[in-house]
């Protein structure tokens, strides 16, 4: 269960079947290339927009994350391989079960929101998103929390130029004797 040292991630949910593969099938998509600089974060919390009628305008739940990968947006959505951005790379950020929060955190002023950093004491505490932003010393803290999970985890190079390249190749021009995977097929 969310504690109040968590940090968080507010995540916009575009629409009611983006809810449901988060729910049945555990990932939440993120484009690389908006992606926030940070993905190593306890929780997401799922900003519902207008697309989901009356429960459009709040956070209503939140989802543990166990990790994160990079796939196409083909390879994650198979039924859309003719979308105009099916090759463009996203984070597949795996989650836990969906949690409802005890009281959904509302919208009121706001109305769009892409991602927003927190801690589980905010979300907690939150009647509004407005409750949600970080203030003052703790502000300083929870960035400081970030950076840390940033040079913990494994970071993606993204300034890479978009073409194929052959494997030994890369090898070859990088230097690198031996290439091998963990057991989840990540490089080391």
């Amino acid at each position: 269960m969310l504690s109040p040292t968590d940090l968080i991630l507010v995540c916009l949910l575009p629409a009611p079947r983006d809810m449901e593969i988060a729910r049945l099938l555990g990932w939440y998509r993120v484009p690389l290339r908006t992606a926030p600089k940070v993905l190593s974060v306890d929780y997401l919390a799922f900003y519902q927009p207008a697309a989901f009628g009356a429960r459009g305008g709040q956070i209503e739940f939140i989802a543990p994350v166990h990790g994160h990968e990079l796939a196409t947006r083909a390879e994650l959505l198979r039924d859309e391989a003719d979308h105009p951005r099916a090759h463009e790379e996203y984070y597949k950020i795996q989650l836990g079960g969906l949690e409802k929060l005890p009281n959904p955190v509302l919208a009121k002023k706001w109305k769009r929101l892409t991602f927003l950093y927190t801690t589980g004491e905010y979300l907690l505490q939150a009647e509004t998103l407005n409750d949600l932003v970080v203030q003052d010393d703790e502000r300083k803290l929870l960035w400081k929390s970030l950076r840390e999970r940033a040079e913990n985890s494994k970071l993606y190079k993204t300034d890479l130029p978009d073409v194929d390249i052959d494997p030994a190749l890369l090898v070859a021009l990088l230097g690198i004797k031996e290439v091998t995977t963990n057991y989840d097929g990540e490089a080391k």
